[in-house]
């Protein structure tokens, strides 16, 4: 019982930092970041996508259809370690033409994706329900430099 409390103590406590915090536990990887007010966008999008069912979550399901040739923003986690994970993922995205960035947080991405559990990457496929909201992430996820 003093577990299950302390353990959602710890939960709480990971949720509750700031971006400002979370910046400290990026990873050496993670450019391009997204800045504070994209972060949110891109959270608010992934929430609606979530609910229309047209996000691919997690390293193994992303990687099948970016092969595949799906089209979409990629939004990884910039707190995922070990890198080798999903180190390749970005060179992928490079090779096809897909806008991708990264964010401060797994927990946050997985929060936001409707899931308890965090994930490192996601992929957003559009749709029209949500177009105007994909639309503006896009044009500033595409605006982002890329790393050299």
């Amino acid at each position: 019982m003093a577990r299950e409390k302390q353990a959602e103590a710890e939960g709480e406590g990971a949720a509750e930092r700031s971006y400002r915090e979370q910046l400290d536990y990026l990873n050496p990887i993670a450019q391009p970041l997204a800045s504070r007010k994209l972060t949110r966008k891109l959270y608010k999008c992934i929430r609606k996508a979530a609910k229309h069912k047209q996000i691919r979550r997690g390293v193994k399901e992303v990687q099948k259809f970016i092969n595949k040739g799906e089209k979409g923003i990629m939004v990884l986690a910039g707190d995922t370690l070990p890198i080798d994970v999903y180190c390749h993922i970005p060179i992928m995205c490079e090779d096809r033409s897909l806008p991708y960035a990264y964010v401060p947080s797994k927990a946050d991405l997985g929060a936001a994706a409707g899931s308890k559990r965090p994930t490192c990457v996601i992929m957003i496929k559009p749709h029209e329900e949500y177009q105007e909201t994909y639309d503006e992430c896009l044009e500033e996820v595409e605006a982002l430099p890329l790393p050299l």
